[in-house]
């Protein structure tokens, strides 16, 4: 009587796959994004909203803090790719079956950045581009690296709600707060580092996009490899 076959990478690929397409959560992220650089899109082809600015209403092309607001929502799939199996111990479950967690972590990683680029392509497409001279790589680009940053913060603390909640406060709240006073702090931080690499509009301390994407690589690379680190050597 021959033993069970070995569960190859493949394998692994495979079941992360499904268990992302089953997250109701994911879909939701998705769908969420996607209309809301659709709206962004309409607003920008008819300029029918201006915000006020210190000049008088600016179009809202000129704000890139707004026009990269659904990334936050966009973030959600990898956060809860990576968070949702925390919930419950569900994670004992798949240690279980793949006691090599480097293994595991690997495959987790490669469908999670696998998902997040097939996903930014999509919702990149409704995006204002024309209007705000936003290179469609570049925004696709911008878009994965923050998803990855969100992942490897997920398996760190382990839950999808820390992750969601300190990024988007520390794009939309901190952030703005410090870039008159910590101009140089603030243009290292992801989210202005995901402005400049998008090309969108970031106050004087912008790094250029360039500057941009080795920024962002770092954080996205630095966050991944910590997740690495913590889901191979933490216990369950």
């Amino acid at each position: 009587m021959t033993g069970a076959a070995p569960i190859g990478f493949g394998d692994l690929l495979a079941a992360e796959l499904i268990k992302i397409r089953t997250l109701p959560a994911i879909r939701i992220a998705l769908a969420g994004t996607l209309l809301a650089n659709g709206v962004l899109g309409i607003l920008a082809a008819t300029d029918a909203v201006r915000v006020a600015g210190p000049d008088g209403p600016v179009p809202i092309t000129r704000l890139g803090g707004p026009l990269l607001a659904p990334v936050y929502v966009f973030v959600a799939i990898a956060v809860f790719a990576a968070g949702s199996e925390f919930r419950g111990g569900q994670v004992r479950v798949s240690l279980l079956a793949v006691p090599r967690r480097a293994r595991l972590f690997a495959a987790k990683s490669t469908v999670c950045a696998l998902v997040s680029v097939l996903a930014a392509v999509l919702v990149a497409v409704p995006f204002p581009h024309a209007a705000t001279g936003t290179a469609f790589p570049a925004l696709v680009t911008a878009y994965l690296l923050l998803a990855l940053v969100g992942y490897g913060f997920a398996v760190i603390a382990r839950t999808v709600v820390i992750p969601l909640a300190v990024l988007s406060a520390a794009a939309l709240l901190v952030a703005p707060m410090l870039r008159g006073v910590l101009p140089d702090l603030v243009r290292y931080l992801p989210h202005d580092a995901a402005l400049s690499l998008a090309g969108l509009p970031g106050g004087p301390e912008a790094l250029g996009r360039a500057g941009g994407l080795l920024v962002l690589l770092s954080w996205a690379a630095a966050c991944v490899a910590a997740a690495g680190l913590v889901f191979v050597r933490r216990d369950a």
